[in-house]
This record gives C-alpha cells, sequence and structure tokens, in this order.
C-alpha cells in the first residue's frame, strides 16, 4: 500500500527531462497517487506520460486562464484535487543594481503572481481538504549575493503559504513550502561542474553534501500524505545550510579559481 493511495496531485513545473518537478512525479506515482503533470513544454510531459502513466497538461503559471484550466483538468480527469505542487523557479543571477525592470516583471508573474493564482483556483478545488506545497529555496531565509529579485519572490509567496495555512486549515488544507540548498539537477549541472564551485559551497553543509531532487521527493510525500500534521511552515530540506550560510561572491569566485590553477599545474607536470 502506497503511502499516496487515491490522491489526486498536480506537480507543476515538470516539463523538463529528469528535473525536480519530474522526479516528484515519479516518486508520487510510486507511492499510489494520480498524477498529472504539468509546466510550458508539451513534448518532454508526454515523454514522461508515456514512461509512466501519469496524465498531463501543459499550462503557463504566469496565465491566469492557464492554471485555472489545469486545476479543472485534474479534477475533472480524477474527480478531484488532493495535492498541489509548485516546482517552478527562475535562478537569476544578476548584481541588485542591474536588475531591469523586465527581469523583475518577470520574476513577480513566474514566482509570485503565477504560483498565488496557482493556490488560489487550489483551494477553490480543494473541497474536501488537501495539502498545498511550494518548492521555495534556503535563500528565502538565508542570503547569496545577486540573487535577490530571485530570493525576495520566493519568501514573499512562502508567506502567502501561511496565509493560505492560517485561512484554509478549518477545511482541512495544509499548506507548506520546502526550502532546498543547491541541488543537483539537470538545469544547475553545467553550472556545477565548473572545478571549484561545488566545493565552496558544500563546506557549508553540515551533513556533507549538496541535495537531491529525492531529498526533496521525499518530503513532499511526508507533506502531501495523511501522516503529516502540520501546516505553515517551511521545511528546510538542505542538510543543515541555513544553520550556516552561502558562501560569498568572492568566495566562490577564489575556489574556482583555486581549482583552476590545480588543473593547471597538474597539467604543466
Amino acid at each position: 500500500m502506497g503511502k499516496l493511495d487515491g490522491k489526486v496531485a498536480i506537480i507543476l513545473g515538470a516539463s523538463s527531462s529528469d528535473n525536480m518537478g519530474q522526479v516528484i512525479c515519479r516518486r508520487f506515482l510510486d507511492e499510489g497517487a494520480k498524477v498529472v503533470a504539468s509546466g510550458r513544454k508539451e513534448a518532454p510531459l508526454r515523454t514522461l506520460a508515456n514512461e509512466t502513466g501519469c496524465a498531463y497538461k501543459s499550462c503557463d503559471i504566469t496565465k491566469k486562464a492557464d492554471v485555472d484550466a489545469l486545476v479543472d483538468f485534474a479534477a475533472g480527469t480524477y474527480g478531484g484535487v488532493h495535492v498541489g505542487i509548485n516546482c517552478t523557479g527562475w535562478g537569476l543571477l544578476v548584481p541588485f543594481e542591474k536588475n531591469t525592470e523586465e527581469d523583475l516583471n518577470k520574476m513577480m508573474a513566474l514566482q509570485f503572481r503565477g504560483p498565488f493564482q496557482f493556490f488560489q483556483a487550489l483551494v477553490r478545488a480543494m473541497t474536501n481538504g488537501g495539502s498545498i506545497i511550494q518548492i521555495s529555496s534556503a535563500t528565502a531565509t538565508i542570503m547569496l549575493d545577486n540573487h535577490a529579485a530571485y530570493m525576495g519572490t520566493k519568501a514573499g509567496i512562502d508567506h502567502v503559504i501561511r496565509c493560505i495555512a492560517n485561512q484554509y486549515g478549518k477545511r482541512g488544507i495544509k499548506a507548506n513550502s520546502i526550502s532546498p540548498g543547491l541541488t543537483g539537477t539537470p538545469m544547475t549541472a553545467e553550472v556545477m561542474a565548473m572545478p571549484g564551485l561545488e566545493e565552496a559551497f558544500v563546506k557549508e553543509y553540515p551533513l556533507g553534501r549538496i541535495g537531491t531532487s529525492d531529498d526533496i521527493a521525499e518530503a513532499a510525500v511526508w507533506l502531501a500524505s495523511d501522516a503529516s500534521f502540520i501546516t505553515g511552515q517551511n521545511l528546510q530540506i538542505n542538510g543543515g545550510l541555513t544553520l550556516r550560510r552561502n558562501p560569498r561572491q568572492h568566495e566562490i569566485t577564489a575556489s574556482m579559481a583555486a581549482a583552476a590553477a590545480e588543473k593547471s599545474d597538474g597539467e604543466v607536470h
């Protein structure tokens, strides 16, 4: 018997091969949930559906009509909605003073207004309780240089999650955030392959490694299950990173320079 037997879950942000959203989809299916995978790109969703048997529907979270249609599709296909997870995000790294108005509008649409409207649609559909899960970030709590627009919108929607938890708990709706740190995913693979970068981060993790999508999926299963008596919280699923800090930009630069110098010395000798 799976931990999520009988539950219908929408997982938004699952339209890239093997990204965090897709890892969560697969784990939820393994636990017995009926899953609707969603995101902007239809082709990867179709591939996932063909491989796993999940349902799918493309959705641009920045468009209210798309979000409403997604939730209606899930409810119409499976007779209700019990879990909604937002995995979308844009990891913009730009010095504070160089964030453009276009950057800010895009970030707010993707990481604040869009999730807000997704959660509104979920609340309307969850007539018999449910679990809303926002994939946030450790940087909504601790600092990372050149990441202000991302961090600010993640922190803002985390507070909206608390508002939902407070207002709709009487209807049996739980609402929580999960905050990863630096996570090994296809999206971060190229950056993490840069010599010295991972080393700059990993020393700040008390558990000695950066996170994986499987770590996040495990926490999401628990939050979505009836076993979790928790709401309005931000689970720091990041190996203790928020007990410490992210490295500063000059420390990252120095670590990468040291790795490059070591590589160069090795090649010379």
